[in-house]
């Protein structure tokens, strides 16, 4: 009961983060937050085995504090002196996670990008604290408020239920450095330059991943991941993952990659940069196919189809649109008759079996759901199948948050996604620069058309970093011409 009270206070305090508009009531609260999250880990794992190394070993951990901490405190000085290299630190550091053994089980986590936040809120709120800044042009809208109640009613539906484990780890590890993230990338200042130069390196980033998945698919190794080694020895096909332990997280980044250089490319009038963009984007379609990734290759679709109509022409994208699902179906259906109806589950890799199992847990406690986090142990409970056939989340995230969370919860995030694509999209084509505003509405529909299929949307940094981006160019538009407030 402790730790979940700690959990609520922690999503109160990142949640009044969000909302606050005094820009020193903010640092404060900001300051708290890096305090107490990882307090509340360190309490969390105090008493695991897993930590037994670091307990034995404390010239290590201690070496390890004094190297994160004059990491820590050179990245503050850099970002304090070139607030523009923030952006680029943190899409330098988002596809990197590193194993680490937290309680019973081990997590792939970002610490360079934690470390980069954490950084990117001390060199933010210090001068703030020293100033005493009392008000902020930029004021929270109805998103930030909806994003603050879903990070509070998850931690409150954390006290009931079998996952209160992976709930609090979801928090700590997940929403609360990914929130400050928001709050850090909303209020960083975009220029067409530094829009230009994130891009870059982007793609640049995303080449050179490319480029790993490449030579694992030629020397048949796999870096990451025992379950993907396993698979393809047994499948006719192989699938790659680059760095990234999933290849379907992979697959999203090289989606978020595509969509937003063909955004640009859309707008761009040099003839030889639009050829340089093609061929890096063809690249990256190449890699992107070597994933296997079916989430992937329809977020790339959903993406691409925003950008045509917010281009071009809005009635004959959704005529497009319509024809290809509707074929689509046709084609699904007429495979499942062909195949006597097993096709379905063996398309999906058994999601199908997780969504249905979702499905069935939501008609048993419909209101409040089974308790944030308990997807998988509730599941494994009621459809008596073993750990690895439980997985952490239906790979549906509206089926998970029903089941977990019941009509509240589905409720706040449809609440949310409404209001996400509300700021996303919301004057796109008047935008100052409509291919980073395009592009970056076009990249957040693929992730959430990604989440429809595959898992992980809030404990996804790019969802939060699209909507930082949104948010701030909103911001930018509403002081030029006099619009209203964002969303």
């Amino acid at each position: 009961m402790a730790a979940a009270l700690a959990l609520i206070i922690c999503s109160l305090l990142v949640g009044a983060t969000l909302v606050v508009q005094s820009a020193t009531a903010r640092a404060r609260l900001m300051l708290v937050t890096l305090v107490a999250a990882p307090l509340i880990l360190l309490i969390h794992v105090v008493s695991a085995d897993r930590l037994a190394t670091l307990r034995d070993r404390p010239a290590v951990a201690a070496a390890t504090l004094v190297i994160g901490a004059l990491a820590l405190a050179a990245l503050v000085i850099l970002f304090t002196r070139k607030p523009a290299a923030f952006p680029i630190a943190v899409v330098l550091a988002v596809p990197f996670r590193i194993p680490i053994a937290v309680g019973d089980s081990t997590a792939s986590l970002l610490l360079g990008l934690y470390l980069v936040v954490a950084a990117g809120a001390l060199a933010w709120l210090l001068p703030r604290l020293r100033s005493g800044a009392s008000e902020e042009g930029l004021r929270p809208g109805a998103l930030e408020w909806v994003i603050a109640a879903v990070l509070v009613i998850y931690s409150l539906q954390s006290t009931y239920g079998l996952g209160s484990a992976p709930a609090l780890e979801n928090v700590v590890f997940f929403y609360v450095p990914f929130a400050l993230l928001f709050v850090l990338i909303a209020r960083s200042r975009w220029t067409e330059k530094l829009a230009g130069r994130t891009l870059a390196v982007l793609v640049g980033l995303a080449l050179a991943l490319t480029a790993v998945g490449f030579f694992e698919f030629a020397t048949r190794q796999i870096f990451l991941n025992p379950k993907v080694i396993a698979s393809n020895q047994f499948t006719d096909y192989f699938r790659v993952n680059s760095v990234f332990f999933d290849p379907n997280i992979f697959g999203r980044f090289l989606v978020v990659a595509i969509v937003l250089l063909v955004a640009w490319i859309c707008w761009e009038k040099g003839n030889r940069r639009v050829a340089l963009g093609a061929l890096a984007a063809a690249i990256l379609f190449g890699g992107l196919l070597i994933t296997l990734s079916q989430s992937s290759f329809v977020a790339l679709l959903a993406g691409l189809a925003v950008i045509a109509a917010l281009r071009w022409s809005v009635r004959w994208t959704v005529v497009v649109v319509v024809v290809a699902l509707l074929v689509g179906v046709a084609a699904a259906a007429g495979s499942g008759a062909l195949s006597g109806g097993r096709s379905l589950e063996r398309a999906t890799s058994g999601r199908a079996a997780l969504v249905t199992g979702g499905g069935e847990l939501f008609a048993q406690r419909p209101l409040q759901g089974w308790g944030a986090g308990s997807f998988a142990r509730q599941y494994r409970r009621s459809n008596d199948v073993s750990f690895e056939r439980a997985a952490s989340a239906s790979h549906t995230i509206p089926v998970t948050v029903a089941a977990e969370q019941g009509v509240v919860g589905l409720v706040a995030y449809l609440a949310l996604l409404v209001l996400a694509f509300m700021r996303a999209l919301g004057g796109a084509r008047r935008a100052p620069w409509p291919q980073m505003q395009v592009g970056v509405a076009a990249a957040f529909t693929a992730v959430v058309v990604h989440t429809l299929i595959y898992a992980a949307f809030l404990e996804d940094p790019i969802t939060w970093i699209l909507l930082g981006v949104a948010t701030a160019l909103a911001a930018a538009r509403t002081q030029e011409h006099g619009e209203s407030s964002t969303p």
